[in-house]
């Protein structure tokens, strides 16, 4: 696997080894060991989840606090969208930039989007299929997010706001200077 570092402090793109042939192709989409020598740290996921969206959903961003933050390994099963983190980690070197990649089937490539970090994505394809692996469970007390359209961040989302589907939940959330990472 190759592991290429972002902007983000402790944030890397993987891409995995993949063996094509006749039959079709072959890859190793996690193994554990590898994964934490690759990324520096040791890491135990708990939860994994999978999501299936329409062209121009926009999940995000969102993140958990406290002790219930999550660290995440991102990829798409089918489909294309525009993966974005967010550092809002305050004591971070890399506190509020962003790194936005493009994830698809075709490309295989993961995000890790560790602890500390606001993520979310939009679908750039007719469909995708989203999984993703947590080290920490869902709690929903604990549950925040910044603004997909946040001046200060502004994010580009490749596609045109008025093509954007988003939940009511998300039209809500905090703009990146009012949000409260801590509590």
């Amino acid at each position: 696997m190759e592991v290429i570092k972002t902007t983000i402090e402790g944030c890397y793109e993987i891409i995995p080894k993949v063996f094509k042939d006749e039959r079709g192709y072959f890859f190793e989409s996690f193994n554990h060991q590898n994964f934490e020598e690759a990324v520096g740290q040791k890491i135990n996921f708990v939860q994994d989840n999978q999501s299936y969206s329409y062209k121009g959903v926009l999940r995000g961003l969102h993140f958990q606090k406290g002790t219930h933050a999550q660290a995440k390994l991102v990829r798409v099963l089918d489909g294309v969208v525009l993966d974005v983190a967010v550092d809002i980690r305050e004591d971070s070197a890399s506190f509020g930039k962003i790194h936005a990649t493009v994830l698809s089937q075709k490309n295989r490539k993961q995000l890790f989007v560790p602890k500390g970090c606001a993520h979310g994505f939009v679908t750039l394809s007719k469909t995708a299929i989203f999984f993703y692996k947590c080290d920490n469970y869902y709690d929903k007390d604990s549950e925040s997010g910044i603004m997909y359209n946040d001046k200060t961040l502004n994010i580009d989302w490749q596609l045109p706001e008025s093509d954007l589907i988003i939940s009511d939940k998300d039209k809500i959330l905090s703009s990146f200077k009012e949000v409260n990472y801590k509590k």
